[in-house]
């Protein structure tokens, strides 16, 4: 069990935690342009349920403009441009910002060559993943992305028992037609997010069996072994499987790209420095006609067609659940832990940014 006080839920009207988060990252120094994309992602990190994402990254962020790590402004340097290949360095800039920047570059290349294999090394944060594969996706294109980080290590390999890994995240995404929405595959290759860890830890919740191994190794629900000493470990999603994509990520995403893999040389506190190998591809790349979309959009429709399992209303797709949270939060509002409040309340008072009255909680 946690040992921290489990925290009361806000719910926040998204507009207006919109406005209030506007502020602070334009206080924090962004103009209004990387002010919009950064919101802009961490707004919908919150809306699609990946509160890990959202604006509880809003301190870490901090953090890292008052160390120096993150830059402000700017735009992602061009290492590399062959057409259809390119790569990207982006300079610890926004990682909301320079993403954006590369995958508009990405989407433009694909459309014109059929395909696009781009890099991206030396990013802040850049986020959800699957916000950069839907914007593929609404473009018609397909895309894969694979990514890892060199700030820090959470993730124990399969059969270890401490930190080699941070939660490399991979995301593929392909469009709907016929009005059908994309499907998004978006996952981090740890039983859970880093950041979900985090807000367990900030609302005094507990973490699913299976996610966490305390500095002995043992396994354990407590968030609190990734933030207090002695410290323990995330695991592998699906054991071997998970550890061996975790570890692709790396050498694809960190290596390849000329960002680099996660070694203990590279890691720096008070930053997040993510690297991205993206591939886009246009869906009629073998194939001219709309059959191969209409072949997805059949065998989506098939796979939805399996009757639904006892205490389960429907299947779903990848995004499913995303759209549908989304919609939820947009009419009910968007819940907001206790210590996530107050942390990014911190740092409202810090920039000068006046602090919302708290709503009653739930």
């Amino acid at each position: 069990m946690s040992s921290r006080e489990k925290m009361p839920i806000y719910r926040i009207a998204a507009e207006d935690l919109e406005t209030y988060v506007t502020a602070i990252v334009r206080a924090m120094g962004s103009d209004e342009r990387e002010a919009g994309l950064v919101v802009r992602h961490l707004m919908e990190a919150n809306l699609t349920g990946h509160d890990s994402h959202g604006i509880s990254m809003l301190p870490s962020y901090k953090r890292s403009i008052d160390d120096g790590n993150l830059k402000l402004g700017g735009a992602p340097k061009v290492l590399k441009d062959s057409g259809p290949v390119m790569l990207f360095d982006g300079e610890n800039r926004y990682g909301q910002m320079v993403a954006h920047v590369v995958t508009e570059k990405a989407i433009e290349r694909a459309r014109e060559h059929g395909f696009a294999i781009v890099g991206l090394r030396n990013a802040h944060h850049i986020g959800r993943i699957g916000h950069w594969g839907g914007m593929c996706a609404a473009a018609g294109l397909i895309s894969i992305h694979y990514v890892n980080g060199t700030a820090a290590m959470f993730v124990a390999p399969h059969g270890g028992s401490d930190r080699r890994f941070l939660t490399n995240p991979y995301c593929t995404a392909i469009p709907g037609m016929d009005g059908q929405p994309p499907v998004v595959l978006d996952m981090a290759t740890s039983q859970i997010a880093m950041g979900k860890v985090r807000v367990a830890y900030h609302g005094g919740n507990e973490v699913p069996d299976g996610s966490l191994i305390d500095h002995q190794g043992r396994a354990t629900n407590n968030p609190a072994v990734m933030y207090e000493a002695p410290f323990g470990a995330l695991l592998p999603i699906g054991g071997h499987k998970g550890y061996g994509l975790a570890m692709i990520c790396d050498l694809l995403a960190g290596s390849l790209t000329g960002g680099g893999s996660n070694l203990p040389e590279r890691n720096m506190k008070n930053n997040i420095i993510n690297n991205m190998l993206m591939i886009v591809l246009r869906p009629d790349l073998f194939d001219e006609t709309d059959q191969v979309l209409a072949d997805m959009n059949a065998f989506r429709s098939h796979v939805q067609a399996s009757p639904a399992a006892p205490g389960v209303e429907a299947v779903l797709v990848p995004g499913d659940p995303e759209r549908n949270t989304r919609a939820e939060r947009l009419r009910d509002g968007v819940p907001i832990d206790g210590g996530t409040w107050d942390e990014v309340a911190a740092v409202a008072r810090a920039v000068g940014v006046a602090v919302p009255n708290k709503p009653e909680p739930l």
